[in-house]
């Protein structure tokens, strides 16, 4: 039987629906968040108001159930009547229980070379034509961090129709796309035949870009497999392993930085392993060929922090925790680039090798993706509104 008790001052209910346990609302929190046309706009759900339009003294006057699954509440001294769809708030306190329960969030799935990684790795027919195939490949980023496409269009710049799928690309200083072949004088080590560890992109960006595409046109050259591999399982490990590591590359800021060509001078200063006030892990920024000089952590902590990044960094380089293939043209592979780290193997000059890449925006994919769990009712669906 669920039920719904008002406290005696009204500045707090407490909901059971038998389904999450007692949720504790606050007043100002549910008047905050009602959905009334005087409080948010009808057409896009912005709020109208300003927290200080808001009563001092606001509290609940009575709380019920009502049909359907709502929850009525009228606010004093405003006399507002809201209703708050309980499936929502059931929601809300769930996120807000996960937030506080640890270094991963709920919907991150970690891997490494032992785990079943099932990538759907659909045809690039199938992601443009049906909307569930592009919902399962965009499911496969969000909770893997990676997602494979194949019999993608190979002409030169055809990658742009790959991010126009879910997205939109950042332009930096490489452009709207880039290059990943040889070059006879290279700006990034990148555009070169060796092979390169694993890395995150530009983390001499601020903001990071936080995806990337890579594409492949040409690949008859020996090697040049890619590897792949989740920061966030290595961040974990690394925690369980050697918590004081941890909590120094969490705890103090590395410095990366880029000045590959005379028009271009990158610097930004973020921890290796970037966590949420509440403990969760948000990113893994790391690439040993832009990291800068360590100045930002205390002088007798300089040898225990470079142990934590060669500790780190074995994790990343063992091979347990690789992931490799090689693409085929018409072949991709997306990674989110504030987690899954990227590398591949050296390849010979004989043959080619001829991949292009671009950075389209993470929350670009996320919009796309709630939009499709929307329309196709995903129970793993990331809604926010509130009916």
């Amino acid at each position: 039987m669920s039920s719904c008790i008002v406290s005696e001052d009204g500045k707090t209910l407490v909901l059971d629906t038998n389904r999450t346990g007692p949720m504790v609302l606050h007043a100002i929190w549910l008047r905050d968040n009602s959905h009334d046309d005087s409080t948010r706009s009808p057409q896009n759900g912005q709020r109208l108001i300003s927290l200080t339009d808001l009563p001092e003294d606001i509290c609940i006057s009575s709380a019920s159930k009502v049909v359907g699954e709502w929850l009525e509440v009228v606010f004093k001294p405003e006399k507002l009547v809201a209703r708050f769809r309980i499936g929502w708030l059931e929601k809300i306190f769930n996120e807000h229980q996960t937030h506080q329960s640890g270094l991963i969030a709920e919907h991150i799935a970690l891997w490494g070379e032992q785990s079943e990684l099932a990538l759907h790795n659909p045809d690039w027919h199938d992601v443009c034509n049906s909307e569930e195939s592009l919902r399962n490949w965009l499911l496969d980023i969000q909770q893997y961090g990676i997602g494979r496409l194949c019999n993608a269009p190979t002409e030169s710049g055809d990658i742009l129709k790959i991010a126009a799928l879910f997205g939109y690309v950042r332009e930096t200083n490489y452009g709207k796309w880039f290059e990943v072949r040889n070059e006879v004088k290279p700006i990034n080590l990148a555009y070169t035949g060796m092979a390169l560890p694993p890395h995150t992109d530009n983390p001499y960006r601020d903001p990071l870009p936080t995806m990337q595409i890579l594409h492949c046109l040409e690949n008859s050259a020996d090697g040049g497999e890619s590897i792949v591999v989740d920061g966030f399982n290595a961040a974990r490990e690394l925690q369980q392993r050697w918590p004081e590591s941890f909590k120094l590359l969490s705890g103090f800021s590395a410095c990366f930085e880029y000045a590959g060509a005379d028009d271009v001078h990158l610097k930004s200063t973020r921890p290796i392993l970037e966590l949420s006030p509440e403990g969760v892990l948000k990113a893994v920024r790391y690439n040993n060929r832009s990291i800068s000089a360590v100045v930002n952590v205390p002088a007798d902590l300089i040898p225990d922090y470079y142990e934590a990044m060669k500790r780190f960094e074995r994790i990343l380089y063992n091979l347990n925790n690789f992931l490799s293939f090689k693409l085929n043209p018409g072949e991709c592979f997306v990674v989110d680039n504030t987690r899954v780290l990227h590398s591949r193997t050296a390849f010979t000059g004989a043959g080619s090798r001829w991949l292009q890449g671009c950075y389209p925006d993470l929350d670009g994919m996320q919009s796309t993706l709630r939009v499709l769990n929307r329309k196709l009712g995903n129970p793993r669906s990331d809604n926010s509104k509130f009916s």
